[in-house]
């Protein structure tokens, strides 16, 4: 029973990390800056990756016809979304920002419907629709502000960028994923992603004052290389593979409510009605989007 719903529980763990990592990550930029930390981070992903991926006997070899179509596709995911995104919160909301990337399972599946086989049914439609009505829900019933006027603009607009980049990423990824295991292709592209975001935070390394970093701010890198970049690409990438990339998309949706639960938890905030309509919402349409309509007509006759 447990495995047959593993793809799932490895996603949610994922949605869990991600959401977590928000806090570590606000804590760890008051000692550094974000390039820096981007670089920092990656080197610990890195490190992770391609240690397990030696482990389990793969190489970082690829088909000399796939190299550089994999290469752009890393400085995609891994350098432009990685850039767009820490720029995009700069110059906004968190709470825009979070709008913003929770179109993200939208942007697949409309990228997925018009450019690749795996073409949306009414159930993964719907699914996808409530999800992000829920998120938007949660958003405009917490405390922080959404804003959509000229000053907030800017930042909309890296961060639904940074959005479209992950999108983008998430369906090209889906055909070598096909050739590749998750875990060899995660390796390939945190290299890349790690080379990019060398060459651009060398200058801030170089002025980094490293006196200054404490264990915790060294704790946040470890957490968000490994855990959030490291083992959440693995996972991430395999859930392509096994469920497609619509469907996976749609656990994104679930960091949000996660965060409502950490902070109910473990901060003993209290929730508004939005707030609960909205996490229904989007666990809703979670399980819509893993629904399959021939599955559910099977079981009627």
């Amino acid at each position: 029973m447990i495995r047959k719903y593993l793809i799932d529980l490895s996603l949610i763990l994922v949605a869990i990390i991600w959401a977590l990592n928000f806090s570590i990550v606000k804590v760890s930029l008051r000692e550094m800056d974000p390039y820096s930390f981007n670089a920092l981070r990656f080197i610990f992903a890195t490190i992770l990756l391609t240690y397990a991926a030696y482990k389990r006997g793969f190489s970082l070899k690829v088909k000399r016809e796939h190299f550089w179509r994999l290469v752009a596709i890393g400085i995609l995911g891994n350098v432009f979304y990685q850039l767009f995104f820490i720029i995009g919160v700069n110059y906004t909301y968190a709470a825009n920002a979070a709008v913003m990337l929770g179109t993200i399972p939208i942007w697949v599946a409309l990228l997925s419907q018009f450019f690749t086989d795996e073409k949306l049914t009414f159930l993964t439609a719907s699914g996808v629709f409530f999800a992000f009505l829920g998120v938007t829900l949660i958003i405009m019933g917490g405390e922080g502000t959404l804003s959509f006027e000229s000053e907030t603009f800017t930042g909309n607009l890296i961060t639904l960028l940074a959005a479209l980049c992950w999108a983008t990423f998430t369906i090209l990824s889906r055909k070598y994923l096909r050739v590749y295991s998750p875990l060899q292709y995660s390796a390939f592209m945190s290299v890349v992603g790690l080379a990019g975001l060398l060459l651009i935070g060398i200058p801030f390394l170089i002025k980094l004052d490293w006196t200054q970093i404490s264990a915790i701010g060294y704790g946040g890198i470890f957490y968000s290389g490994a855990l959030s970049v490291g083992l959440a690409y693995i996972i991430w990438n395999n859930g392509i593979k096994k469920i497609g990339a619509v469907r996976t998309a749609a656990y994104q949706n679930l960091v949000p409510v996660l965060g409502l639960v950490f902070g109910l938890v473990l901060l003993g905030e209290e929730l508004s009605v939005l707030q609960y309509i909205g996490a229904a919402l989007v666990i809703a349409g979670i399980v819509l989007a893993r629904l399959k309509l021939n599955r559910i007509l099977k079981n009627k006759e």
